[in-house]
Order: structure tokens, then C-alpha cells, then sequence
């Protein structure tokens, strides 16, 4: 299904790092999504004051959050699945997207090379690379049912929390463990093309 079929997207607005507090409301800056946050989370690393905060466009639990911009074609557009149970204002270039699947199963879909493949053909800019929202809209996201969503899912997380850990194996083991992450990731992912939805 296109992502305009399973869910709807807000724009963030007006929040930037000079915005940042100790503490507050929290807060995602598009900026952090790819240089901070994993597949998702449930804490912010930022805040901000709760005046500011009455302005900004919210995510709400469940919602993926997207750096819509970047200075390369990788980073653009990765996602954060936002698990935390408080309400978070998001920045501009940001997008949050409300929908009904599993969050996770998501948010690991768009780490795959389908993704990839297909924002490297959508993207505009050079310096900045953008991702526009009419573009991501029209992604199409294969929709199992969410106990399959929630297996594989279950078979992610394991090797995410292997690939992350500190202090598990020695870095030769931790590589190959990612390799064969990226694999099931793939593999798990990865569903026959149905020609008329694509079309």
C-alpha cells in the first residue's frame, strides 16, 4: 500500500537548536535523526520550553518521525519510530507520520534497499538533498498482517540489540552479526512485487 493509503503526515515547524533546553517538553531536531537516534526511541536527547512547545507540530506515540532533508542521499529521510509516552514537538524539515501498522515493522522497512532505491530516484537538491512529502507519499510499503508485522519484528529487534550492544564480541563478530542483520532484514522485508498496486 502507498504510504498515503496506511497513514497521514505532519509537518513540523519552527524549532531550532538555539530553541534547546534542559528540560521541558520534549523535543525531536530533524538534524539529531540521523546522527543520534536509532531505529527508534523513547526518550528524546532535547527539549523545549513549554511556551515554544504550545506552537509546534506534535508526534504522538507510534508516530515515525523523518528528516525530510540532509547533505547526502543516505541520511535523507531516515526515520525514528517514537515509542516514549509523552507527546514530542518536532522541527521543521521534519515530518511525523500517524498511522495503524506496527511502529517498528515500519520504521525497519525504511532502512531497506527498497527504500533506499527508491529515494536516490526521488530526491532533489545537491548541497541540501530533499525528500519531498508528495514523493514519500507515494512509497509503497508492503502491509502483512501485524502478527506477521509483530514476528518479524521480534527477529529485528534481536539482531538490533546484538548489533548495538558495547559489550558484546569482539568487532570482527559484531560485523558479521551486522552483515547478517542486514540480511534477514532483507530477506524478512522482502515480498513479491504485485504489479497492479505498482503500477
Amino acid at each position: 500500500m502507498k504510504m498515503s493509503e496506511i497513514g497521514t503526515f505532519i509537518r513540523g515547524n519552527g524549532l531550532q537548536k538555539k530553541d534547546f533546553t534542559e528540560r521541558g517538553v520534549p523535543c525531536i531536531h530533524y538534524g539529531q535523526i540521523y546522527t543520534y537516534y536509532g531505529t527508534f526511541a523513547f526518550h528524546t536527547k532535547s527539549f523545549v520550553n513549554e511556551e515554544l512547545a504550545k506552537k509546534c507540530k506534535k508526534a504522538h506515540t507510534g508516530d515515525l518521525v523523518f528528516a525530510t532533508v540532509s547533505e547526502n542521499v543516505d541520511d535523507v529521510c531516515k526515520c525514528v519510530a517514537w515509542l516514549g509516552n509523552d507527546e514530542i514537538c518536532i522541527s521543521g524539515d521534519s515530518l511525523a507520520f500517524c498511522h495503524n501498522q506496527n511502529p517498528k515493522y515500519l520504521a525497519y522497512y525504511f532502512q531497506t534497499a527498497a527504500f533506499a532505491d527508491y529515494k536516490r530516484s526521488k530526491v532533489t537538491g545537491t548541497k541540501v538533498i530533499r525528500l519531498h512529502q508528495s514523493k514519500l507519499e507515494q512509497f509503497v510499503v508492503p502491509v502483512p498482517s501485524l502478527v506477521e508485522q509483530e514476528h518479524i519484528v521480534s527477529v529485528l529487534d534481536k539482531f538490533e540489540t546484538l548489533v548495538n550492544s558495547l559489550t558484546t564480541g569482539l568487532p570482527a563478530e559484531i560485523a558479521a552479526v551486522q552483515e547478517q542483520y542486514e540480511y534477514y532484514r532483507n530477506k524478512l522485508l522482502s515480498f513479491p512485487r504485485n504489479e497492479k498496486i505498482s503500477a
